[in-house]
């Protein structure tokens, strides 16, 4: 039996049910939150501003959607998704500026939007301040207020276990639609408590969230780039909401993840795409499991979507207190090596039990890079040069044409933004 550290008491998993109390070994002990350094954090913010992937990697996104939009099924799920979440976009981009509906108390209604949110079905909810270190460059001056309310929204567990598949594709996007429906609601209940509140849909994040989340104490950034959860590990979406109202900040909280991930490494080794590190690195100022994105991308293109390092964490399957009291009394990762944890499949590769990988040819890798106009030119480019430099009319012609589509997909406001948004940059 390893030596405890320290114990995590958090609220059960529905509103309601009694508290669970997580025990933390000495061994796993480290910082609560995440190893950081200020300064470097507070550097590259302000002289490499973040921005996001969605334009950032646009020709990669637009590539992917090819894949997606060739394959029936998902091509009418994309259609369905996007028809249902249009107005609930709208709804939250008013949301900001609706009025309070009654004059605020003057007291601290921390408890009250906790439990409201409960109430509401988020699994998670903690507030912070909004970090605007975190803010990519396209969003600056969105966010209103100065507090944040960091909400997870449980994933149901059954067709996430199915990861790759289109049932998990499709909980995937009802999960950020019933998120965003409730927290619509909790904007209204703050504001019948006389403040504002702004809700920010997962089409229109600011900026990473999960530092956030991380320092309002609902979990630690594991290796597989995910929020992990006492209660689902990484089997939420997220949802941020900024408020004025007088409420406290709750704090980063040890879980013991940051050294548990180095210990477990499942995600890491069962990833299709050998897209996670092994090693932590230190990046801009933290110290993380950092992602391979172009050995990611290809995977979730050509698979409709993968996830497979949220399937085979054991935080998710188990529960973060299952996992630590098993590791405390035996010193092993729970469920690890086996097939009711590490299996999955691939449409036409088959099943990967434990330690068996797929094999890809290095073209699988293949994708176009940068944004849009950056891709547009690369290939004008190297047409120009396939033919000795000459550069024809049609050639111009068709150029104009990719750069004019291009444009215009930029001037769409109410285009979805890609799907790994919940990655931390």
């Amino acid at each position: 039996m390893l030596k405890i550290g320290h114990e995590v008491t958090r609220p059960g998993r529905k509103f309601g049910d009694p508290p669970v109390t997580i025990p933390v070994p000495e061994e796993l002990e480290t910082v609560p939150g995440i190893p950081m350094n200020q300064r470097e954090v507070d550097w590259y913010a302000r002289e490499y501003p973040l921005e996001n992937m969605a334009f950032t990697e646009r020709a990669s996104a637009d590539w992917a959607n090819t894949f997606r939009d060739a394959h029936a099924e998902m091509r009418e799920i994309r259609k369905e998704h996007e028809k249902l979440t249009r107005g609930l976009v709208l709804e939250t981009r008013l949301s900001a500026d609706l009025e309070p509906t009654a004059e605020p108390s003057g007291e601290d209604i921390t408890q009250l939007i906790k439990d409201k949110a409960r109430e509401l079905g988020f699994l998670e909810v903690g507030l912070t301040a909004y970090d605007y270190r975190y803010e990519y460059q396209s969003k600056k001056g969105y966010n209103t207020y100065p507090h944040a309310i960091c909400l997870a929204y449980e994933q149901d567990y059954e067709p996430t276990q199915t990861i790759p598949s289109i049932p998990a594709e499709i909980v995937h996007s009802s999960t950020y639609r019933t998120q965003a429906a409730a927290g619509l609601e909790l904007g209204k209940f703050i504001r019948s408590l006389g403040y504002h509140a702004q809700v920010i849909h997962n089409a229109d994040y600011t900026g990473p969230l999960i530092p956030m989340f991380v320092a309002a104490g609902l979990g630690q950034l594991g290796a597989c780039g995910y929020l992990l959860t006492p209660h689902a590990g990484n089997r939420n979406r997220l949802l941020l909401m900024t408020t004025d109202a007088n409420v406290s900040y709750d704090q980063p909280i040890d879980y013991g993840i940051h050294a548990f991930c180095q210990v477990c490494q499942v995600c890491v080794n069962r990833c299709p795409g050998r897209a996670l590190m092994r090693d932590k690195i230190w990046w801009r100022g933290i110290e993380k499991n950092k992602l391979y994105f172009k050995r990611c991308r290809p995977v979730m293109a050509r698979y409709l979507g993968c996830g497979v390092c949220m399937k085979v964490c054991p935080i998710q399957k188990y529960g973060m207190k299952n996992v630590m009291e098993h590791y405390a009394a035996t010193g092993q990762v729970l469920g690890k090596g086996s097939h009711d944890l590490e299996g999955y499949t691939l449409e036409g590769k088959g099943y990967f039990g434990p330690g068996e990988m797929p094999v890809f040819d290095a073209s699988f890798f293949d994708m176009p890079h940068g944004n849009a106009d950056e891709w547009v030119f690369e290939q004008f480019r190297a047409k120009a040069k396939a033919v000795g430099g000459v550069i024809t009319n049609e050639m111009l012609a068709e150029f104009g044409s990719k750069m004019s589509q291009v444009l215009g997909l930029k001037t769409d406001r109410l285009e979805m933004m890609s799907e790994e948004v919940d990655y931390i940059s």
